[in-house]
């Protein structure tokens, strides 16, 4: 979370990749690293067991050298360091919001502490909050009366009754302060070629300025009633003709409103030091769009970096994580974000089916290996319907509380996000974890207060013993059938 007002926001939120004299010191602490003294502390969650986020063991290490093959090890490297670690959260949309309204004052409480509070609860540390309505709000809307191109109508009473109390409540339970950025779906209809905010459509350029204007008016109106806004994205979802809020943009259209609009108008209001994140979709075209606008240097006047979303095997195919790789290795000064991702479609009778957790291990793993900085969930809290949602679009969130009876259902995902969230603190270094089975998945970061946390997950049916191994030192443990677990070195 920034400590206060965003904190080191430039620090915590740079690429990691360029060597400054600070990062040849870490570099060269880190491949001194000594186990000596040091424990173990073993967090697991297991399917088939009692174990959530539990502390399950504490273990130490002794001599180990040269591992024979037939030894399964997850291989950790301290004196690798690569990208900053910025934090984990989750979107506060309308859905959540009105959600939330309707719990008792003892269950907000406890909703807020188990994700914002950083001892008792999972440490969240970003937010995400849509700009006009999204499927996940329960009716459409936008800030401005028809046809106003000069905006001065422009207000956010829709937001004070739901939305609005909701992100103050998480941002005092997060110790004061979120990291906070907001996402349109739809400029209003009347801005767009098809005259619809829904079903896609375009942004007819004689609005463009009026559109850009928008976003500057809903930074702030926000931050005059209290929530700090720390960035936007340009336009949730571009490329997706949905059924509820959406717009397309071609990558050199989405470049060209950010140079020719958005830009200079964030710059002319005041709001320059905002953070403007690209593309805010799925990772099967995200090489194509990285490339088309950070191969032009001007872009980086603009834009900060670029958003990731995980629905890219709609088409039946797998997680393309390696494209993530690719936008890393060939702009390592970008960073990389991921700002929505959720299971469904939504069935009570499956909310606690373990391959909905496995789904947040395996894509948090393999896109932080793949220079991710960050993860933004999507909505934090829905009812038992999986909503509330206009257009009936209706997922899984990590929790969700049943109106009916006011009481609130943890699934395995919060508890696998957990597990990330709750260990590694913002600012810190990821570092090689390298396990020698292909059942066993791992990523692993140093903290600015010198303790390591790694993250192990087995996504097979058997158990696995195994040995962390450190520098010619090792520790002996067990990943349970279908767990995850967090071992933080101190």
């Amino acid at each position: 979370m920034n400590r206060l007002l965003f904190v080191a926001a430039t620090c915590l939120f740079a690429a990691c990749t360029t060597t400054t004299e600070n990062d040849k010191q870490a570099t060269t602490a880190a491949s001194t690293y000594s186990t000596d003294g040091k424990k173990v502390l073993v967090y697991s969650t297991a399917d088939s067991s009692d174990l959530r986020l539990s502390l399950n063991d504490t273990l130490t290490f002794a001599e180990k050298g040269q591992p024979f093959e037939n030894e399964i090890m997850v291989f950790v490297d301290p004196g690798k360091t690569f990208q900053s670690y910025m934090g984990v959260g989750a979107a506060l949309t309308d859905a959540s919001a009105e959600v939330f309204a309707k719990l008792s004052k003892e269950k907000q409480q406890e909703f807020l502490t188990a994700h914002f509070d950083k001892q008792k609860g999972i440490g969240y540390t970003i937010a995400r909050t849509n700009i006009n309505s999204c499927d996940f709000s329960s009716d459409m809307y936008t800030y401005v009366q028809d046809g106003d191109k000069e905006l001065k109508s422009f207000n956010i009473e829709h937001d004070q009754k739901f939305k609005i109390p909701m992100i103050k409540a998480a941002m005092q339970a997060a110790g004061g302060s979120l990291n906070l950025f907001a996402s349109p779906w739809s400029p209003p209809s009347w801005m767009k070629d098809n005259n619809d905010m829904l079903h896609g459509g375009k942004l007819k350029e004689e609005f463009a300025d009026s559109w850009a204007l928008y976003y500057t008016k809903f930074i702030k109106a926000y931050e005059a009633d209290g929530i700090p806004v720390w960035g936007i994205s340009i336009q949730n979802e571009p490329m997706a003709k949905q059924i509820w809020e959406s717009c397309i943009y071609t990558a050199e259209e989405e470049k060209n409103f950010l140079m020719k609009h958005l830009g200079p108008t964030m710059e002319k209001e005041g709001l320059k030091e905002k953070k403007i994140i690209m593309w805010d979709h799925n990772r099967d075209l995200i090489y194509q769009r990285a490339s088309t606008y950070f191969s032009d240097p001007e872009v980086k006047k603009y834009a900060w970096g670029i958003g990731l979303h995980w629905y890219e095997d709609w088409s039946g195919g797998d997680q393309m994580f390696d494209n993530l790789g690719r936008v890393h290795e060939s702009f390592p000064d970008v960073p990389i974000l991921f700002t929505e991702g959720c299971n469904g479609p939504f069935k009570m009778e499956n909310i606690h089916q373990w391959k909905w957790g496995e789904r947040y291990g395996r894509s948090m793993i393999n896109d932080f290996n793949n220079g991710m900085t960050g993860f933004t969930d999507w909505n934090i809290l829905l009812d038992e319907t999986g909503g509330p949602n206009h257009v009936k679009n209706f997922c899984f969130a990590p929790v969700h509380a049943d109106t009916r009876t006011g009481e609130l259902i943890y699934t395995n995902a919060y508890y696998y996000i957990g597990h990330f969230s709750k260990f590694i603190q913002p600012g810190a270094k990821r570092i090689t974890a390298a396990p020698s089975r292909s059942q066993l998945l791992s990523t692993a970061f140093q903290n600015p207060d010198g303790s390591i946390a790694v993250v192990v997950m087995n996504q097979s049916d058997k158990p696995t013993d195994f040995m962390l191994w450190i520098n010619g030192k090792a520790a002996t443990t067990k990943a349970l059938a279908h767990s995850i677990n967090t071992y933080l070195i101190q």
